[in-house]
């Protein structure tokens, strides 16, 4: 036996059971978690990992069964009484204030807001402690709301260390961390775990799952399917245990250029309090392209997503659709004018949480035909539009009528990435439109989005996982600090030269040697 399977149990889930109407999230999932061990749970998008945590954390009640931590039952339906237990949660749809700061939102809930000075001082140095040795930078007095969606996640994470958690519950933690982030946390969480801190851990990245965790649960629509050792297995074979049959990867074949669709040339727009704006960028976006933009989060991806997505204009610079300037610039002309978007933030920027799915899946085409005649709505067929991207895109939910905030975030991101694609789009502005979905969806969407470029379209991949760029792209770019490399074709780049242009170095050093 392990020291884990030896250890004090921690944690015990027994015979969960959650239902939504017809739809069952958790069918009798049983689990245990031992003192010093971390324990993956792993399961397509809608498998139920998300709901099973929230019944833990007190956010859900359960139908049926019981929740026990440190050999005591925990009361259902209270997080007040699941943080008091010990149990710490770093959710992966951010729950912070944006009109707090960092320091107000990591301690919200266990001081008061109006410290004296002393207990606020005491408070700083402790989140200072803390994101020193987890090597999670963030500005203590920055306003949440002025935040990159990287460094939210950060404040996420040392929320829930603050608290003093002896059973952590991380939700996707490292979806927008860069692989060295994603490294430097893992030695700080294996030195927490050797102290005798336990961890559920949620990821769809399978070589994380291989690196960090000591046994693997898999749920597949509901129930535990599998648990196993990792050191007794390997990533096909979780893969397949995942979705229930073998997984591979698309073929990547050579893309076929043709003219620009959409052109910038040396684009400047002001910065946005920490996170920088263009700096003289020029970037052509190619018909029969996939452009891959790497970076770390908070370089600048987000200012040139909403240029190119309409939300705003060069102060300087041009942008030009067709070899042309237009008039005016907006999303809705860029949505008129081919465009589609796939946003980095789901929740803020991507869909309305109250709307149903069929009021969100016509957000961008209710005012069209056969959507909409002489002003009236055609909710018969924005329903079977509806149908056709949950049965076509596996989006997992009761129905077109459920509101879009009750999905989980993988089947949320299907519903979107269904919009966009489903409209046949000549311009795909698809900024990480993989995070948080299992392998089987990514491999989906990756199809795709290689269809899409092959009948012609251009597409703009922004994504913060190198392996990913490197898979699909045709041609790479790297963005630091508001700045955008040069082009380098697929497959003249390691993995290491795009860091060195991420980490900025490459615009000092290596703009002679580009391609």
């Amino acid at each position: 036996m392990t020291n884990a399977e030896t250890a004090q149990v921690v944690l015990r889930l027994d015979r969960i059971t959650k239902r939504f109407g017809a739809l069952t999230a958790n069918d009798a999932v049983s689990l245990d978690l031992h003192r010093g061990e971390v324990v993956a749970l792993l399961g397509e998008n809608g498998a139920g990992k998300t709901t099973l945590m929230n019944i833990l954390f007190g956010q859900y009640t359960a139908d049926s069964g019981r929740v026990e931590v440190m050999g005591r039952d925990l009361p259902p339906g209270h997080p007040r009484a699941a943080l008091a237990a010990g149990v710490g949660m770093v959710h992966q749809h951010f729950t912070l204030a944006d009109n707090l700061s960092v320091l107000e939102n990591v301690t919200l809930g266990t001081e008061p807001l109006w410290r004296w000075r002393a207990e606020d001082a005491a408070a700083r140095a402790r989140l200072a402690r803390l994101a020193s040795d987890f090597h999670l930078s963030v500005d203590p007095d920055a306003k949440v709301g002025s935040l990159t969606v990287g460094e939210r996640q950060r404040v996420e994470i040392l929320k829930a260390l603050y608290r003093d958690a002896r059973i952590l519950i991380l939700d996707e933690p490292t979806a927008v961390l860069t692989p060295q982030e994603t490294d430097d946390l893992f030695v700080t969480l294996r030195k927490a775990v050797s102290n005798g801190l336990s961890i559920i851990f949620i990821s769809h990245k399978l070589h994380e799952v291989m690196e960090i965790a000591d046994r693997v649960v898999i749920l597949r629509h509901g129930r535990v399917v599998a648990g196993m050792a990792t050191a007794k297995t390997d990533r096909h074979a979780l893969a397949a245990a995942m979705v229930g049959s073998e997984v591979s990867a698309p073929r990547v074949a050579p893309g076929t250029p043709g003219v620009a669709l959409l052109q910038l040339r040396a684009v400047r727009t002001p910065d946005r309090g920490n996170a920088p704006g263009l700096k003289d960028v020029t970037l052509d976006l190619r018909g029969g392209q996939i452009t891959g933009l790497a970076g770390v989060s908070g370089n600048g991806q987000a200012a040139l997503a909403d240029l190119i997505g309409g939300l705003c204009i060069p102060d300087t610079g041009r942008l030009d659709l067709d070899g042309a300037c237009p008039v005016e610039w907006s999303p809705r002309v860029a949505v008129e004018s081919g465009l589609a978007r796939i946003p980095e933030d789901r929740h803020k920027t991507g869909t309305i949480a109250d709307f149903s799915l069929t009021e969100n899946a016509i957000l961008e085409s209710y005012h069209k035909a056969p959507m909409s005649r002489s002003g009236w709505m055609n909710w018969r067929q924005a329903e079977a539009k509806t149908r056709a991207i949950l049965t076509g895109y596996d989006v997992r939910c009761p129905g077109p009528d459920t509101p879009i905030r009750l999905l989980s975030g993988g089947n949320m991101q299907k519903l979107i990435l269904g919009r966009v694609l489903e409209a046949n789009p000549r311009i795909i502005l698809a900024n990480q439109p993989v995070r948080g979905l299992d392998i089987g969806a990514v491999n989906y969407v990756h199809e795709q989005l290689l269809k899409a470029r092959d009948r012609g379209a251009a597409v703009l991949l922004i994504s913060e996982d190198l392996d990913e760029i490197m898979a699909l792209s045709d041609v790479i770019h790297v963005m630091s600090e508001g700045r955008l490399s040069p082009e380098f074709a697929r497959g003249t780049m390691t993995p290491a030269d795009l860091g060195l242009w991420m980490a900025g170095h490459g615009f000092d050093e290596g703009l002679a040697h580009a391609s």
